[in-house]
């Protein structure tokens, strides 16, 4: 095969396990939910009037699943190409694969497409799906298949970014952030680029941003044709990506062994360059060695620098949108302003990175093998929790610290009374808590740092989409809000145990599982607070639903990774 032995192995081995089903059978459930949700809120328990009705509901799923899935689908293509890689750099393997004969092709494709199989099988899965949304009318059947289109070419573009990155870089949390944040700027750019260069130029650049030509296909009427008819294509966007696909693929294959030929080389230089010193640099190691280490040295590697740069960049472009817009401008999904917006969305990027640099800290340990030599020593399990938090919070402090001066400016822009800005602030530090402590739950909880990774990361990521959801679907029943209310009761119980199996895969209690019932529920209710107005209300329900939760996991976590020691320093 093309791809090499790397992806015929994983094509041969995934079948066999449980997973692999799961996931494509949860995913198709998921979307038949959503449906559910999404008649009840648009019609109730009252029969649909007539063929126009079928129509109206048919337009919006189609937008709603689209978005969705383009969403889900790229996160997790992005997530697993990287994590995949990385996790073969901290085990030492990636330099077994380079000694095999191995081709450059075959390690380049065999790793992605392995890392996409998963992900390609749900995007086939919902193919059905799709298409039964075209029984509804609405939308036709070239929209449903150009936004098939648009989502798979964008899995092997955010794949494709991924891998390149994970062979670049030599830590996994520089794998993810960089994985991140450039996806992140890259959007952007585009998105500033196609709106400066006019004509046919500009569409074609257009087309590398999935999210413009998707918007397109949802509403064609906003582009026609010179003959006045709407345009239902995607073909410029499938081109593009495609394209720059290609381009990223070749450029890892040219440069894989040069990238890590010199990884693997350098410590045998730098140790031939210090043989002739006779003078050894010392210092001085703190109370908590833990702490010491991830403060004072470079634990996450040497271009943590570049990665805040980045983000310091990406603040600033949403900073710099954030004034031009202070004058007003039209709400977001009628829900929100432009200037909320550009807080909600550097939040949600900083929780993200906040939640990948906690379990990396965890996975990292456990891949150098460097966890079992706490075995050795009289470190406590507090030392070690503990130790590990207030470096993730220090190492990530432009992260906690931007938004929240985002948030100052825009409350004295705007004239915000202080006591909305004290519930946001609190509130946003209570879910930089919740982010950190489930990383370092997932982390200790999962043998395998690739499921670690995804299972954190995918938790957060579901967080977030879900509430996009919900947000849609309550503008869509708020006339009629208690009558669609047991739809709603049905998308958070599926919520609710999907956070269970998550919370509670490896150390179950009764705290994480009240916490994976009551966390949607109580989210569910500061959503329709925050809508209504609500200020102390939405605060309150974010503090006990996410403050339980981060409780919840903490002290399991404390307990967890002291039986991994094999002995018991709960009481010292």
């Amino acid at each position: 095969m093309f791809a090499g032995p790397i992806f015929s192995r994983e094509a041969l081995t995934s079948p066999r396990k449980l997973r692999h089903f799961l996931i494509r059978v949860g995913y198709v459930a998921a979307f038949m939910v959503l449906m559910y949700t999404a008649s009840q809120a648009t019609f109730g328990w009252q029969q649909a009037i007539g063929v126009g009705d079928y129509a109206r509901f048919g337009a919006l799923l189609f937008k709603i699943s689209s978005v969705v899935q383009l969403s889900l689908l790229m996160f997790f293509a992005l997530l697993f190409s990287a994590s995949s890689v990385a996790q073969e750099k901290d085990r030492g393997t990636l330099v077994l694969l380079l000694l095999t004969d191995l081709r450059e092709r075959e390690l380049v494709f065999g790793k992605l497409f392995a890392s996409l199989l998963i992900v390609g099988v749900t995007w086939a899965a919902s193919i059905p799906v799709f298409l039964s949304i075209y029984l509804l009318g609405g939308v036709s059947l070239g929209q449903i298949l150009w936004s098939l289109a648009i989502s798979g070419a964008t899995v092997l573009v955010a794949g494709s970014w991924g891998s390149l990155v994970a062979y670049w870089r030599e830590k996994t949390f520089q794998t993810l952030a960089v994985s991140v944040l450039g996806a992140v700027l890259f959007l952007g750019a585009i998105q500033a680029v196609s709106t400066f260069v006019p004509g046919l130029a500009g569409e074609w650049i257009a087309g590398l941003n999935p999210y413009l030509a998707l918007n397109q296909l949802v509403d064609p009427f906003t582009t026609v044709n010179g003959t006045g008819l709407a345009q239902v294509s995607g073909a410029k966007s499938v081109i593009m990506l495609l394209a720059l696909s290609a381009i990223l693929n070749v450029t890892t294959t040219l440069s894989l062994r040069h990238w890590n030929t010199l990884r693997y080389s350098r410590p045998r230089e730098e140790k031939e360059a210090a043989t002739g010193e006779t003078r050894v640099k010392t210092r001085q190691i703190w109370a908590n060695p833990v702490l010491w280490r991830e403060i004072c040295t470079r634990a996450y590697g040497n271009k943590m620098l570049a990665i805040k740069a980045a983000y310091l960049l990406l603040a600033g472009f949403l900073f710099y949108f954030l004034v031009g817009a202070a004058s007003g401008g039209d709400q977001l999904m009628g829900i929100v302003q432009p200037t909320t917006f550009c807080f909600v969305g550097l939040c949600i990027l900083s929780l993200l990175l906040i939640n990948a640099q906690a379990v990396t800290a965890i996975t990292s340990e456990k891949d150098a093998k460097t966890l079992v030599l706490l075995l050795a020593t009289d470190l406590t399990a507090k030392e070690f929790v503990y130790g590990k938090i207030g470096g993730i919070l220090y190492n990530s402090k432009e992260l906690i610290l931007l938004p929240l001066g985002m948030l100052i400016y825009i409350a004295v822009s705007f004239s915000v009374g202080f006591e909305p800005l004290l519930y946001l602030c609190l509130g946003y530090l209570i879910l930089v808590s919740f982010a950190t402590i489930l990383g370092l739950h997932a982390g200790l909880g999962f043998e395998n740092s690739r499921s670690a990774i995804g299972n954190s990361l995918g938790t957060m990521f579901f967080l977030f989409v879900g509430i996009f959801i919900f947000m849609v679907l309550l503008l869509e029943a708020r006339s009629s809000f208690f009558i669609q209310f047991q739809s709603f009761i049905l998308f958070i119980g599926v919520g609710s145990i999907g956070l269970y199996a998550s919370l509670t895969h490896s150390n179950p209690s009764g705290a994480l599982t009240l916490s994976a019932g009551i966390l949607p529920f109580l989210t569910f209710y500061a959503i329709t607070e925050f809508i209504l107005g609500g200020s102390l209300s939405v605060f309150l329900a974010i503090t006990a639903a996410y403050g339980f939760t981060t409780l919840a996991m903490l002290i399991p976590t404390v307990s967890e990774f002291d039986a991994a020691l094999g002995r018991t320093t709960i009481d010292k």
